[in-house]
């Protein structure tokens, strides 16, 4: 395998049984094999997408004081800017190379949430920057939400066991600029090797490559996605909620050739997080004799602590 399957939204939305369980069976066994799809027929429209490219690569064009007022003290950078080398991957004392910024969730009043989300921060200078943001965080929260009906089928659950934790989740929307590389970096790159936190991942396509995925054996692939398509894959959480059975699978974001060195890149991914209360213990479904309990009893709000720390967007 030398890049990451392609599955079709539109089978698992047919109404045609054996379409949607095509969609269910091959979306399963990535996830099982390589932890990554990229996927087609998503609710994104190509003229949201360009909207909110355009919004993000003018934010980032602001000057560094202007960005800095957007930059929130105490939230761990859940919302709003966070400034280019703050955050790094989990082992690692090199910041990333990169700047980014936070939209969160806006509940719907009937949620019941047993926590406060912090409101998201409105950039003044671009009038339609944080209406273009909600809008795609509310495309791509649709598009995983279906993606976790597929895999709760997959897994035995009922398929909307995910829809309560999943709808009203503490999920992030993760527009990012990595700026052009002006000299060698010590240690450095884009995005060190990593998993991800949360349940599932769907990220829009890249301005420039660079995206890297780790095979079971080791090896490193590109993921290249066709550019309709969004790459999504399986979260910590996921896999821990799993017993391992769905995989969360180390990714990380390579410097180019020096030649592209002047070159940004932009990249958004929607990180898709349950509510802070949703249990994370290993589900009865995937242990075994030959999978046994692997992972202690733990929430989705005190992993997500941890690993905030962890990655150095909250200090201890």
């Amino acid at each position: 395998m030398n890049n990451i399957p392609s599955v079709d939204l539109a089978d698992f939305l047919a109404n045609d049984p054996s379409r949607k369980q095509k969609f269910v069976n091959e979306i399963g066994k990535a996830y099982e094999d390589i932890g990554f799809v990229a996927l087609k027929n998503h609710f994104l429209s190509d003229q949201l997408v360009d909207n909110l490219y355009n919004e993000v690569k003018a934010f980032f064009a602001l000057p560094l004081e202007t960005k800095e007022k957007y930059e929130i003290e105490g939230l761990g950078g859940q919302r709003g800017y966070t400034s280019f080398g703050k955050e790094h991957a989990k082992g690692k004392k090199e910041g990333d190379l990169k700047e980014f910024w936070h939209f969160g969730q806006e509940a719907s009043a009937d949620a019941n949430l047993t926590e406060e989300y912090p409101p998201n921060v409105s950039v003044n200078e671009l009038k339609d920057f944080n209406a273009t943001g909600m809008e795609a965080y509310r495309m791509l929260e649709k598009t995983g939400i279906y993606v976790l009906r597929a895999l709760s089928l997959y897994i035995g659950l009922d398929e909307h066991y995910f829809d309560h934790w999943a709808s009203n989740g503490n999920s992030i929307l993760r527009p990012i600029h990595y700026p052009p590389i002006k000299e060698e970096p010590k240690g450095a790159v884009r995005a060190g090797a990593h998993g991800d936190i949360n349940l599932i991942t769907l990220l829009m396509g890249a301005s420039t490559g660079g995206l890297q995925v780790q095979r079971k054996d080791g090896e490193w692939i590109d993921a290249i996605p066709q550019e309709d398509e969004l790459v999504i894959n399986v979260g910590d959480m996921l896999e821990r909620h799993t017993n391992n059975k769905l995989r969360s699978t180390i990714h990380k974001v390579i410097n180019p050739p020096k030649e592209q060195w002047g070159q940004p890149r932009y990249s958004i991914p929607f990180f898709m997080h349950p509510r802070s209360d949703m249990k994370l213990n290993c589900l009865e479904e995937c242990i075994s004799e030959e999978n046994p309990k692997q992972y202690d009893d733990i929430t989705a709000g005190d992993f997500l602590h941890q690993r905030l720390v962890e990655i150095g967007l909250i200090k201890k």
